[in-house]
C-alpha cells in the first residue's frame, strides 16, 4: 500500500520521515516540487481566469463619478451628459489603474516577502495493518493532506 503526503518545506518534513524510519518503514521516497520561474499572466484569456477582476473597483468609481459628473455638469458648459460620460470614463480609468498597481506591485512584493516555497510529495510504500500509524505519524507531523492508494 503506498500512501502519499504533501509537506511545506520544514522540520516537521524531516521528523514524519525520521519516526517513520523509527518504526521500521523503509520505503520512503520525497520528491521536492519546483518553483515557478515565469509570472502569472496579469490579465485572463477566454480559456483561463484567475477569478482576478480589473473592473471592480473602476465601475464601482465610474458609477459614483458619472453621478457626480452629471450633477455637476447642469451648472457648467457641456451639459449633463457629457460631463457624466467624462466621469464614467475617468473612474473607469482611475479603478483600473488602481487594481493594476495593487495587483503588480503591492501583492508581488508580498510573495516576494512570504518566500512561497515549493511543497514536497512524501511517498511512503507500508503494509495494510500500517496503514493508520503511518497516517497518523503524518499528520502528528503538521503534513497538508494525506491519501492512500
Amino acid at each position: 500500500m503506498q500512501i502519499f503526503a504533501t509537506f511545506e518545506h520544514s522540520n516537521y518534513l524531516e521528523l514524519a520521515i525520521t519516526e517513520l524510519e523509527e518504526n521500521g518503514i523503509e520505503n520512503i521516497v520525497a520528491i521536492p516540487l519546483k518553483n515557478r520561474t515565469e509570472e502569472r499572466k496579469l490579465f485572463d484569456n477566454l480559456h483561463q481566469s484567475d477569478g482576478v477582476s480589473f473592473l471592480s473597483k473602476g465601475l464601482i468609481l465610474a458609477f459614483l463619478f458619472s453621478t457626480v459628473g452629471a450633477s455637476i455638469g447642469f451648472v457648467l458648459e457641456w451639459g449633463p451628459i457629457v460631463w457624466g460620460l467624462i466621469g464614467a470614463g475617468s473612474g473607469i480609468v482611475l479603478g483600473f489603474a488602481i487594481d493594476f498597481f495593487v495587483k503588480k506591485v503591492v501583492k508581488r512584493k508580498q510573495r516576494v516577502l512570504r518566500g512561497k516555497n515549493s511543497e514536497v510529495i512524501l511517498i511512503v510504500e507500508c503494509e495494510q495493518h500500517q496503514k493508520s500509524h503511518v497516517e497518523s505519524i503524518l499528520w502528528n507531523q503538521l503534513a497538508l493532506g494525506v491519501s492512500e492508494l
